[in-house]
């Protein structure tokens, strides 16, 4: 019966200690959770970084931000803060960066795709180098301007009377800098120099010594042989600001 006794013990105890640890790990493991970083909330604040990035786009908005590891460790931040690299696009094919500096330190990159669907103006038909665009010529067309180049033109205002600096074939999607305003002020051409201030009015004449669009600069020579700078408008009128 002794023996009996302490093999029945020993048993008590051995589920006893199991028991115990179970509770341990039990424990253990939810404050080791706490500890870490939710990779979820990361992906919500470049998801919200990149709502606030792209408020200004026409058309409709789209992102779709990439997965995270969940295995990654990382240590809980209060405030974890997004930003993109100097030069980087918040559209298109793009990554954010996340970054914690208290308590601990951390940055992790994160890959995101935005797309905006939109109206952007094409040429309808083919455009000479050179050609004051009409408005006939022109058609809107809708698509991901996030996966165009910068400066597509998604207003026909941005394109009617100007002009483009390369042939275009129809269906090209126009760029803002591809296109420049057409001449106001042609070099040589006799201008008309006005300058406007608090209580005085003064005007005089000179030569443009180069082509300019409305609102460029351009520069004129006067009669007695100076150079001065003023800002091209319609009709051979150069405004100058002393």
């Amino acid at each position: 019966m002794s023996t009996i006794r302490k093999l029945a013990t020993a048993l008590l105890c051995c589920a006893s200690l199991a028991s115990s640890l179970a509770f341990a790990q039990a424990t253990a493991a939810p404050t080791a959770a706490a500890g870490r970083q939710n990779v979820n909330t990361l992906r919500t604040t470049v998801e919200q970084f990149l709502q606030t990035e792209t408020a200004g786009q026409p058309g409709e908005v789209k992102i779709k931000v990439g997965a995270i590891d969940p295995r990654i460790a990382l240590a809980a931040c209060p405030a974890p803060e997004a930003f993109m690299q100097p030069g980087a696009r918040a559209w298109g094919k793009t990554t954010v960066g996340v970054r914690c500096t208290a308590p601990s330190n951390w940055t992790i990159f994160v890959q995101a795709q935005v797309s905006v669907q939109a109206e952007y103006v094409a040429a309808a038909l083919p455009l000479a180098q050179g050609q004051t665009i009409e408005q006939a010529q022109l058609v809107l067309v809708k698509g991901d301007i996030a996966a165009m180049p910068n400066g597509i033109v998604t207003d026909l205002g941005q394109a009617v009377g100007r002009m483009p600096t390369v042939s275009l074939a129809a269906g090209t999607p126009l760029r803002l800098e591809t296109l420049r305003s057409k001449p106001v002020v042609q070099q040589g051409q006799p201008v008309r120099l006005v300058s406007n201030g608090s209580g005085f009015s003064v005007a005089g004449e000179g030569r443009a010594v180069n082509n300019a669009g409305d609102g460029q600069v351009v520069q004129v020579r006067t009669p007695s042989g100076s150079v001065i700078s003023g800002t091209a408008h319609a009709g051979g009128m150069v405004e100058v600001a002393f």
